[in-house]
């Protein structure tokens, strides 16, 4: 497979670029992120991925590696193909879409087109576990628990919340009370949900 072209920006659009190395003429796909990345060259290199299927051989193109794996990451996902990957590339940052993937966020993901709340649900279920990585305020995320939070916590997995939405609402409740009772944080922490 062809990891990345470096050559001359011949022609640019918002959804596509053909790059010329070496007088031959790559035709990729591109998301507005890596629009935005590019619009001001002449020349660089972007990452690419070529998917095969029955009718096509496309070519796509990332201004970084990150956006890269992001994309990989998303078409691992049943219900989401590569243009509805490049279509959630090109509205929000891969940090953001791993933001609302990691915190179960599902009414995020749902306003991006192509988005319905079942491939939203399963873009949190499949990916929540593998998209740390991308998330560069990650500690804002994860912090340490004390034993009254981690309880309430696991008892809001289970009763069916997605771990990292629980100890979301268990901190909110956290910060405006310090001296309460397990079962009033987990009350509190069910209304914020």
């Amino acid at each position: 497979m062809i990891a990345f072209v470096r050559g001359t920006f011949v022609a640019k659009s918002p959804s596509r670029v053909i790059v010329d190395v070496n007088g031959v003429g790559y035709d990729l796909q591109i998301s507005l992120n890596t629009y935005e990345a590019i619009s001001q060259k002449e020349n660089g290199l972007l990452h690419t991925y070529l998917q095969i299927s029955e009718n096509a051989q496309t070519f796509y193109g990332f201004a970084d590696v990150k956006e890269k794996e992001m994309f990989q990451h998303l078409i691992s996902i049943s219900g989401v193909g590569a243009a509805t990957a490049r279509m959630m590339l090109s509205g929000m940052k891969p940090a953001e879409i791993a933001k609302f993937i990691i915190t179960g966020s599902v009414n995020d993901l749902i306003r991006i087109k192509g988005i319905g709340k079942k491939t939203a649900e399963m873009l949190v279920v499949g990916l929540r576990d593998k998209l740390s990585g991308f998330v560069s305020d990650n500690q804002s995320l994860i912090h340490t628990l004390n034993p009254l939070e981690l309880d309430a916590v696991n008892a809001l997995v289970a009763l069916g919340i997605g771990k990292p939405m629980a100890e979301k609402a268990v901190n909110k409740v956290m910060q405006s009370n310090t001296d309460i009772a397990i079962q009033d944080i987990i009350k509190q922490a069910l209304k914020n949900l």
